[in-house]
């Protein structure tokens, strides 16, 4: 009897997969058009899931080792069962490898049931709290039917007589675990995300992340297409593999542990936006959502449907607006994700429609937007006034020379008094080391940064391609500043109109003057010092070390926070978030302060305008914030007379190298 109910069960669900995964495909499909490589992303699937996504899991050693046997053990086992007991291939070596896969996926299913005895808040519950019994129903059952293939159960045993009963109870389990394996993970349940999450990673909207690769900078809008909306307005302007990522999400809450926004209190949860645009895409309400609400904000207030607003003038939607509004874009979900979902991209995206098509920028947001369209700088100050901070320097400037080696980018701390002590800093480390750079002067302008992260594509856009022309009358071999904003900016997001430039921090810089022997520095004689990553420059660019061999060269042992590197949390200035100025229950830098405290540094190292702005409007704050250029400008002493790093150094300055000419 087993053996002709077992063929019968299998078909069945593979059939109804077929049919909920055309189901999924249509709901995906609702999205805009987006230019995918089908082939070459299926192509190369195995490699993304295998490597770049084991890559992210393998940070947590017990979960990347437990999907390992579960997922391993569970495709495995699939395929076997699929020709063992649904096509009759049945040979002793089919039945030991089906017998070690089902063994293997039923160990890691132990470990899974451990984690959801006591999970932890980030894990969203309801229906996941039955993946442990199912993933032990299917392991179990295949298990169990596969003895008699490989002679460990005679043949006979669970056919006819009083076998019957025991035959319809497996039969039973393994219709369990079929349902949840194959019926599920389509039609919607745990399993959900390894269908969508596989073919989210072959037809991902940034193939440039795997391999080892980054992609940070956003996507331009095509503001000349009329037909093209501006932003997204309902579910179904998000691009198809938009909603396909969103149909991906694991519900693991890794993203919601880690934003600077959730913890303090700010009504944004990434996992439960992420849900959000499921149910949009989908249709109904968010009542079903399992796991953390976003702060303030009870669930089942909010519904949508593919073509619905995602957010209501009037009344509720799918979200509120201030829950866009708190992000920092600090990108660390999308660091975090084991999915690879780009949670920064469609907050952004849906950003962009608030701002430009509806006008609905909060607070402080419509004055900064006017004025970066009125002065060319967020504070509305006099263009002209741009180096009175500098008045004593005699700074060269790019209009007189024509040609330098460095093009010294200032950002618009050059209005900020605080900031404007780093530059005079950095002004002086790069003499120290005599190199050959100037300035735009009156002729820079914002580098369209905050017009981008509020949704302003236009103005950011206008400010790109008027920069972008006064670069292009120079020549040049890099960009060095201080900003990490404008250093993203100017390096990954002007060359999709038209602006390609060699762009370096000024602590990368710095640590390869160093390194070439241009600097000298006294030995550190302070305090306990740490050091704070900007997300700019960590987690969107990938420039750890840079600033700690910095701070090494000058003698200071760095007493890293708990949360640093790619963990380091975010101190709430980028994205615009000081300016839109969402309320929560405590202030993030108040708690990257806290971070520095638990530390024991007396002085925290920073590489950011924003950051240091942030982290100094903390009150009673325990330490000292100085800019890496400070504390090298500090330490400068004269060099030793080495006549042959001198000859290194006018090599270097006199040798041809690749020179970057807009």
């Amino acid at each position: 009897m087993l053996e002709t109910l077992l063929p019968i069960l299998i078909f069945s669900a593979l059939a109804l997969a077929v049919i909920g995964a055309v189901r999924r495909v249509r709901l995906w499909r609702q999205g805009r058009p987006s230019q995918v490589d089908l082939l070459k992303g299926l192509i190369a699937m195995p490699r993304r899931y295998l490597v770049d996504l084991h890559h992210v899991v393998g940070r947590d050693k017990m979960i990347s080792n437990t999907h390992v046997a579960t997922a391993g053990g569970f495709v495995a086992a699939a395929v076997l069962m699929i020709l063992v007991h649904g096509l009759g291939v049945a040979n002793p070596v089919l039945g030991g490898l089906l017998l070690l896969a089902s063994t293997s996926m039923f160990i890691g299913s132990l470990f899974v049931a451990r984690r959801r005895l006591d999970p932890p808040t980030r894990l969203s519950k309801g229906p996941w709290m039955r993946l442990p019994k199912s993933l032990m129903a299917f392991s179990l059952g295949v298990f169990l039917i596969t003895l008699p293939t490989v002679g460990l159960l005679p043949q006979g045993l669970l056919e006819g007589g009083s076998s019957w009963l025991l035959a319809l109870v497996l039969a039973g389990v393994v219709a369990w675990g079929l349902g949840e394996m194959f019926f599920g993970m389509t039609w919607g349940g745990p399993m959900k995300h390894a269908f969508a999450g596989a073919l989210h990673l072959a037809f991902h909207r940034r193939a440039e992340r795997f391999g080892g690769g980054r992609s940070t900078g956003l996507k331009a809008l095509n503001l000349e297409d009329e037909e093209a909306p501006l932003g997204v307005e309902k579910p179904a302007d998000f691009t198809w593999n938009q909603l396909l990522g969103f149909d991906a999400c694991v519900q693991c809450g890794r993203c919601e542990a880690v934003c600077p926004a959730f913890a303090a209190g700010q009504p944004l949860n990434p996992k439960k936006l992420i849900q959000d645009m499921v149910v949009g895409m989908a249709g109904g309400s968010d009542a079903a959502y399992a796991g953390s609400p976003y702060p303030g904000k009870p669930v089942g207030e909010h519904a949508g449907s593919p073509h619905g607003p995602i957010v209501a003038l009037q009344g509720k939607a799918l979200v509120d607006a201030d829950t866009l509004w708190s992000c920092t874009t600090c990108r660390a979900c999308v660091e975090e994700c084991p999915m690879m979902i780009e949670h920064v991209d469609a907050i952004v995206d849906m950003r962009r429609h608030l701002t430009l098509e509806r006008g609905k920028t909060p607070n402080k947001g419509a004055e900064v937007l006017d004025n970066l369209i009125a002065t060319d700088n967020p504070g509305g100050f006099d263009p002209g006034s741009r180096l009175h901070w500098a008045a004593d320097l005699n700074l060269p400037l790019m209009a007189d020379l024509k040609q330098v080696d460095v093009l010294l980018w200032l950002g618009d701390g050059a209005f900020d008094m605080r900031n404007q002590r780093t530059l005079r800093a950095l002004v002086k480390v790069l003499r120290a080391a005599e190199v050959d750079f100037a300035v735009l002067g009156t002729e820079e302008r914002d580098s369209g940064d905050v017009a981008r992260r509020l949704g302003d594509e236009a103005t950011f856009q206008s400010l790109a391609k008027r920069n972008i022309a006064t670069l292009s009358k120079y020549h040049f071999l890099q960009i060095v500043t201080c900003d990490p904003h404008s250093f993203h900016v100017l390096g990954n997001e002007y060359g999709e109109l038209g602006g390609h430039y060699k762009v370096r921090h000024h602590s990368t810089f710095i640590a390869e003057l160093h390194e070439a022997g241009r600097l000298a520095f006294a030995p550190w004689k302070g305090g306990r010092v740490t050091y704070h990553d900007p997300c700019y420059l960590g987690r969107y660019n990938g420039e750890y070390d840079a600033p700690r061999n910095v701070l090494k060269a000058l003698g200071i042992e760095v007493k890293e926070m708990e949360r640093s590197g790619f963990r380091s949390r975010c101190c709430g200035g980028g994205g615009g978030a000081p300016i839109t100025d969402i309320p929560g229950k405590q202030r993030i830098p108040d708690m990257r302060m806290n971070d520095v405290k638990e530390s024991g540094a007396e002085l925290v190292a920073v590489g950011c305008p924003q950051c240091t702005a942030m982290l100094e409007g903390v009150v009673d704050a325990t330490a000292e914030v100085r800019d890496i250029a400070e504390l090298v400008a500090d330490a400068l002493v004269e060099r030793p007379n080495d006549p042959a790093l001198e000859a290194a150094r006018r090599s270097a300055t006199t040798t041809p190298a690749e020179e970057v000419t807009v």
